[in-house]
């Protein structure tokens, strides 16, 4: 079920916060893949914030509609007195005095926290492949990747194992492996939600963002998280609407699996009917090749002096990654930022007559795990295509939908303007109706 219908479901008597969450709790302990989707469990947490989501039920002060609700949570979210690691040995034990400042917003809101979920090595891949601690299974194929970086949020809800989860996005992290594994993720802008107690990537592109199965579920999730009320998705209608399509840099590399899947898609909504028209844009292309130097140097920043003391407890690919960091100038780094948000500024002006700019949410399907394991080229080239069309939201400094498409492992990107979450996720919900 989806995380508001659980909710509602509550408000209404018929299910029991505590049942539920013991429901979840006993799915996830019998389930195979359960080390490869959770690296840790909270259960006693999740047993305490059910017994007070029950008696709010009981006594009719319930704090939203996802009071009481089962979620799990990236494990870059400090939790207090829990490890949390950001799936890298070289944070291994690492134990936080508080919780992450959105885990403490949605627990206030009366979420009941499950666990912790595996992810890539300190959230730096689009693939969710992580041979130091674990890899979780695509819910389309085991021998797939998942997508990340955050892996373990999306198959704990696609293998119902959470009722929703929250994850974060710096190029993509959470809607490469929301899209691979059918479901919705939203990338919310920058500054729209906490960042404290939060393992950081790249503090300037780092997002947190839901996972979940329906729109309304991550409108409702933001809401928690801390950020504005969600949308009412009632009379959410696509005619009249104006779309448009980036061309160019997000298709070129497009393959034909996500590639029919996309205007199929775009045939559904013009069907509901929305106006699509297509348009390119160089700047995007240019904001691309400076992605090359502003996500490494600020990774590199961030992390270089930690992984210098011990590179051997990194996955050499991911390892790598960080250390492109060190070719670039500070010089070049300043200036890159001040040609990105010239871009930025035109992006926003070409695009402001639309409501909405709609690409594939990845150029490919997920690839196989065991290939990208033994093949470091395979490896570099489809982490780069998995990543090309989300990061250009993260470029662009907007906020970003996903929606499952009738391909598995094939979403649809929606991008809005900065801070209009409830524009995209009112379209949203017009879409989900069109698609389905």
């Amino acid at each position: 079920m989806r995380a508001a219908d659980l909710g509602r479901a509550i408000g209404a008597g018929r299910i029991d916060p505590v049942e539920l969450t013991e429901a979840y709790l006993g799915a996830i302990n019998a389930h195979p893949f359960h080390d490869q989707i959770y690296a840790r469990l909270t259960e006693n947490r999740a047993r305490a914030e059910a017994k007070a989501a029950a008696k709010r039920a009981r006594t009719g002060t319930r704090r939203g509609v996802l009071d009481g609700v089962p979620i799990s949570w990236k494990d870059l979210f400090d939790s207090a007195g829990v490890v949390t690691e950001a799936g890298s040995g070289l944070l291994k034990g690492r134990v936080p005095d508080h919780d992450a400042v959105v885990l403490a917003n949605a627990t206030r809101a009366g979420l009941v926290c499950l666990g912790k979920t595996h992810m890539t090595e300190l959230a730096f891949s689009g693939l969710g492949l992580n041979p130091v601690t674990q890899t979780p299974p695509n819910i389309n194929d085991p021998a797939l990747a998942p997508g990340g970086s955050s892996s373990g949020a999306a198959t704990s809800v696609a293998f119902g194992l959470a009722a929703a989860a929250i994850g974060s996005d710096t190029g993509g992290s959470v809607r490469i492996p929301a899209a691979w594994n059918n479901l919705v993720g939203l990338k919310t802008t920058s500054g729209l939600l906490s960042l404290e107690g939060v393992v950081p990537l790249c503090a300037k592109f780092d997002t947190v963002g839901p996972l979940c199965r329906s729109v309304e579920d991550a409108g409702l999730l933001v809401e928690a998280l801390g950020g504005a009320t969600a949308p009412d998705p009632g009379g959410a209608s696509l005619r009249g609407t104006r779309l448009a399509v980036l061309e160019s840099v997000a298709l070129d590399n497009c393959r034909p699996g996500p590639m029919a899947a996309f205007e199929t898609a775009l045939h559904r909504f013009e069907t509901a009917g929305a106006q699509i028209s297509r348009f390119s844009y160089d700047g995007v292309r240019r904001a691309m090749d400076l992605a090359a130097c502003l996500f490494v140097v600020e990774a590199w920043a961030q992390w270089g002096e930690t992984i210098q003391a011990e590179p051997d407890k990194m996955y050499e690919p991911v390892r790598q990654r960080f250390e492109a960091g060190r070719s670039w100038s500070g010089a070049e780094y300043v200036r890159g930022w001040k040609e990105l948000k010239r871009i930025r500024a035109t992006y926003a002006e070409l695009t402001a007559g639309f409501d909405a700019v709609l690409i594939p949410s990845s150029s490919i399907l997920p690839p196989d795990r065991e290939r990208l394991l033994s093949d470091n080229d395979y490896f570099i080239s489809e982490n780069l295509l998995a990543l090309n069309n989300t990061r250009i939201g993260n470029l662009m400094g907007g906020c970003a939908l996903t929606l499952p498409t009738d391909t598995p492992g094939a979403g649809i990107m929606v991008m809005g303007q900065p801070m209009q979450e409830n524009r995209i996720l009112r379209l949203g919900t017009a879409m989900e109706v069109a698609l389905q």
